[in-house]
């Protein structure tokens, strides 16, 4: 048996691993939640698909003018999640960063029933559908391939 080898506890494995998860996500993409929005979410995901794959300020255009009812809402969870960003990445400026909607998932909340009068003494059951939010804010990836592509061209002139 070798002495220099020392055996690690599997919780000191973990613990160890859970503070490298935690380190990358303080530079990663900065998420936004919103819970319990008394919208349903097939007309909230209209909203989202607008501004999928979007950049931030086109897509805070988008919302600002949109006559969708919930697009108030998903401009101020933007915002939240442009913050968010800037608070992770304090060296880096706003307006240098580029940033884009990365991702946004709307799922179905909990639903509200309520009972409306029918006629001939029934009742008819009303469902008051609700959505859960999630908004992802990334920097633009680098693209190599279109600047060799741009460097080939001005090679050959």
């Amino acid at each position: 048996m070798e002495a220099t080898e020392k055996k690690v506890k599997r919780s000191v494995q973990k613990r160890e691993k859970l503070k490298a998860v935690k380190e990358a996500a303080k530079n990663g993409p900065a998420v936004a939640y919103l819970n319990d929005v008394p919208t349903s979410p097939r007309k909230m995901r209209l909203v989202a698909d607008l501004i999928r794959g979007q950049r931030v300020a086109k897509a805070l255009n988008l919302l600002k003018y949109e006559a969708k009812h919930p697009a108030a809402r998903m401009e101020k969870l933007l915002m939240s999640a442009i913050a968010n960003w800037e608070s992770k990445n304090k060296e880096t400026k706003l307006e240098e960063a580029d940033l884009f909607v990365k991702d946004v998932y709307v799922g179905g909340g909990r639903i509200l029933k309520r009972l409306r009068p029918a006629p001939q003494g029934r009742a008819h059951r009303v469902r008051k559908r609700s959505n859960h939010v999630t908004l992802v804010v990334d920097k633009m990836p680098a693209q190599p391939a279109k600047e060799k592509k741009v460097e080939a061209k001005e090679t050959k002139e």
